[in-house]
């Protein structure tokens, strides 16, 4: 059998709770009547409750819902709401003992996925999180697979969110083993869309120590830019000389992808959900579409979205219309801009009224200027000195002069060893 549901709420234990499309019209008549017949505070004066006492539980919106006692003792009652599937203490005072409802089955029906086994045999709390930031009021597909031997316990059942499969999903993030999945390594995502959980692949950074051809992509500022790997030259001293085919073979068949998705970029949705760090695809001056991810909103009235462009590290203010969800493809290609802080230097000791970036004060305009001459379109190399907290690399002319000699000539910066 095969159905629309809601789920109305993910478990501790990984257990999730659907409701049927079908069974809304007579869940929300039910609601209506629960709130016409409980007009009034839960049972003030004491009474003996009993595990598994059907009742009605005042929620955090103020509203009446049916419940069932799981547990007693202490000052407070677990009580689960029958018709969503949560459960959670509750001060007697917010519950009132009734049968009245009891002859309704619940509403809502737990299942676990088919064939699925999480990791360790159990879901792990990163992967409860991530089924509840996925699913939680969310419209899904459900195939039924098993049906319970009691019929209080779990419906066995694949879910799609979307067309994608949530076994195949979960699979690949190491969640769990699916083993009725089709194909478990690469999920099937709906019309190529990228659900919000997904997040771009860094490179593969050189080893510390070896010296590699770089170009800057973006200055923030003269001490932290943006670099990309220059494929287009053979890198030095390189701990695996093996890289450089594979690297251009992958650079080639990225640039392919992203050419065919700006072929049919329209037919992709505009991005209606922001949430931070988000990847998308964003309208670029020149009228392309490029990889991208959500920073912040910047503006309401139109709505404007701080996005960064994370191949070459720039940043832009854009509206929602030139941002469209990213097709998963583009995912699986890493991102070519890499944020490094460059050593060797230090601000120099400026006068007041020189004129100061202003997200950086510490550096003076005309320092970035300087350095943006010494980079810019400019073939260099570099070596990473450290990875964390911050990766931090010398980077070099090719003369092998360090980038920031001539700031320091320039009374713009001084050195720092």
């Amino acid at each position: 059998k095969i159905f629309q549901a809601a789920v109305s709420y993910i478990g501790q234990d990984g257990t999730i709770y659907i409701i049927p499309k079908s069974y809304e019209t007579a869940l929300k008549k039910l609601m209506i009547e629960i709130q016409s017949a409980f007009r009034c505070l839960g049972l003030l004066e004491p009474y003996q409750w009993k595990k598994g006492e059907a009742c009605v539980v005042r929620g955090s919106d103020t509203m009446w819902y049916r419940g069932k006692v799981v547990q007693v003792g202490g000052s407070a009652l677990r009580v689960q709401y029958v018709d969503v599937g949560h459960t959670e203490n509750v001060l007697p005072c917010h519950l009132y003992p009734t049968t009245l409802y009891t002859a309704i089955p619940p509403f809502c029906i737990p299942c676990q996925l088919y064939k699925t086994v999480p990791m360790g045999n159990f879901w792990q709390q990163d992967a409860v999180d991530c089924l509840q930031e996925l699913l939680t009021k969310e419209e899904v597909e459900i195939h039924v697979q098993e049906l319970p031997g009691n019929p209080w316990d779990k419906l066995s059942i694949s879910l799609y969110f979307g067309g994608t499969s949530l076994s195949s999903f979960m699979a690949y993030r190491k969640y769990c083993v699916a083993e009725d999945c089709e194909d478990a390594s690469k999920p099937v995502l709906p019309e190529g869309h990228a659900p919000g959980l997904l997040s771009y692949i860094m490179p593969q950074l050189p080893a510390p120590g070896d010296t590699f051809p770089v170009r800057v992509s973006h200055l923030v500022s003269p001490k932290e830019v943006y670099i990309c790997f220059d494929p287009s030259k053979s890198r030095v001293k390189q701990s695996d000389t093996q890289g450089d085919a594979n690297w251009d073979s992958e650079l080639e068949s990225f640039d392919e992808a992203l050419k065919q998705c700006n072929e049919t970029v329209e037919s992709l949705p505009v991005v209606t959900h922001f949430q931070k760090e988000m990847p998308c695809l964003a309208k670029y001056q020149d009228d392309l579409w490029y990889r991208a991810k959500l920073l912040s909103v910047k503006g309401l009235d139109p709505v404007q979205i701080l996005v960064q462009f994370v191949d070459y590290g720039s940043f832009s203010v854009v509206p929602t219309k030139r941002l469209r969800h990213i097709p998963y493809y583009l995912l699986e290609y890493p991102v070519r801009a890499v944020r490094v802080l460059l050593a060797g230097f230090k601000p120099a000791v400026y006068d007041e009224n020189v004129t100061r970036i202003p997200y950086s004060p510490e550096w003076s305009m005309e320092a970035l200027w300087a350095m943006m001459e010494s980079v810019e379109g400019k073939q260099l190399s570099a070596s990473i000195l450290t990875v964390s907290p911050d990766i931090t690399i010398s980077l070099f002319e090719d003369d092998k002069n360090p980038v920031h000699v001539k700031l320091v000539e320039m009374g713009l910066a001084e050195l720092d060893e």
